[in-house]
């Protein structure tokens, strides 16, 4: 009897202890935007319209070279290649000026040049207008991004500090806003194509000329913290940067899974339904995916998992995505059954993408050297862009050898799985919420 009533009051005293514990809570983008500083809710929501305003024109560039200018195949490859290099190759550069010159200067140049490459888009009628447009287009990017990327990890990481929660909640919303842009931009896009690439091309440009008032008006000259860097030297001691190289390594591996939504998925829909039709209802999936799910699934990571942690779980998704359309493509499945693996590793995907991108975002600013956030979040997308640029070229030639059709999903699914031995080791006394 008297154990029993021990054991009684154990249970009532264990709930009394439980209901003292103020839970946190429930994850909203309402409640996480209402907390932020209005600097980052600034920066967040210019994410969004960069996205609207980039993706109502680049998905429908392809057709407008190859149908109203006449461009050869070869051409139409070579010019979205050159954009892409342009963009992602020069992140670096626009990193480094963003670190020299400060954010504000290097975002309104982006938005200036952003406005000019698409008005010079939409008149472009020759193969060489073309080209120089896409470029300013590209470099425009290349100014923009890195600037409001490093500022978002630096205010996201003073967040943290101030004691509001893990970074990677904040880099989780700036990652749902650009995704929620790019859902929206080609639906928008599509919309204005009714009348004709131009129109489209003339409301991208006005999408960043409100960009641009928007930061003239509310971009503070001087953003408190942040100290301008005069000494040479920093691209130096990045090279000598082992573990942030290493986080580079295991990124641009995520990226180059992320490029297959755009080379090996298209060949499965099509061997699974005869067109690629629904490839458009699995981007939209994805897309939804992280709009909806991104805060719960950062949350219940950071709760759990330190950066690294997150990271390998993410790539080992990643991995498993690749790995069920390999285990589904000897079935010969088609149709509607024959698209469900496709599903599969499109959803796996998206999940690792929400653990691996915010996780790597918040992981820079610890591996950075004092004063170089920028270079360094810049340096983060170019050396993965060339990554993905290798990898893309040696996944094409694979997939033309005639192998075994599981081969190469086994390879692209080694790929994630090993680059979680290339992660750097997290630091003691480095903060361990994800």
């Amino acid at each position: 009897m008297t154990d029993l009533m021990s054991r009684v009051l154990s249970r009532r005293t264990a709930r009394t202890s439980d209901a003292a514990v103020p839970k946190r809570p429930r994850e909203s983008t309402w409640r996480l935007c209402k907390e932020l500083s209005p600097l980052l809710r600034l920066l967040i929501l210019t994410q969004l319209a960069f996205n609207i305003g980039f993706f109502a024109v680049l998905p429908f560039l392809a057709e407008h070279l190859g149908t109203a200018i006449g461009m050869a195949g070869w051409l139409v490859g070579f010019v979205l290649g050159l954009r892409t290099f342009s963009q992602q190759g020069l992140f670096v550069v626009g990193g480094w000026l963003v670190d020299r010159f400060g954010v504000r200067p290097v975002v309104l140049a982006g938005c200036v040049l952003r406005v000019a490459g698409f008005v010079w888009l939409g008149y472009a009628e020759a193969s060489w207008t073309v080209i120089g447009a896409v470029l300013v287009i590209g470099f425009a990017a290349a100014l923009f991004s890195p600037a409001v990327e490093s500022e978002v990890a630096r205010q996201a990481v003073a967040w943290e500090e101030d004691g509001h929660g893990p970074r990677t909640r904040v880099l989780a919303l700036f990652s749902v806003a650009g995704q929620g842009g790019a859902f929206v931009g080609p639906l928008l896009g599509a919309l204005l194509l009714a009348v004709d690439f131009r129109t489209a091309c003339l409301a991208g440009a006005a999408v960043f000329v409100l960009v641009l008032a928007g930061h003239l008006w509310l971009m503070p000259q001087h953003i408190p913290g942040r100290v301008r860097v005069r000494a040479r030297g920093g691209a130096r001691a990045l090279l000598r940067n082992r573990r942030f190289l290493a986080l580079c390594c295991a990124y641009g591996t995520y990226l180059l899974a992320y490029n297959q939504l755009y080379l090996a998925l298209p060949d499965e829909v099509q061997r699974a339904a005869g067109s690629q039709a629904p490839l458009s209802w699995l981007f939209a999936l994805s897309s939804v995916l992280v709009v909806f799910t991104q805060l719960p699934v950062t949350r219940w990571a950071g709760d759990r998992l330190d950066l690294r942690r997150s990271m390998t779980a993410g790539l080992l998704l990643i991995a498993s995505g690749f790995a069920v359309v390999a285990a589904a493509r000897p079935t010969g499945w088609t149709g509607a059954a024959g698209l469900l693996p496709a599903a599969g590793f499109v959803i796996l995907l998206t999940v690792g993408q929400m653990l691996v991108v915010p996780a790597a975002r918040a992981w820079v600013p610890d591996l950075a050297e004092e004063g170089r956030l920028g270079l360094y979040m810049g340096a983060l997308s170019s050396v993965s862009g060339l990554i993905v640029l290798a990898g893309s070229a040696a996944t094409g030639f694979l997939l033309d050898l005639g192998l075994p059709a599981a081969v190469p999903w086994l390879v692209l699914a080694a790929v994630p799985a090993l680059a979680v031995a290339v992660l750097p080791r997290r630091e003691k006394g480095a903060g361990t919420a994800a």
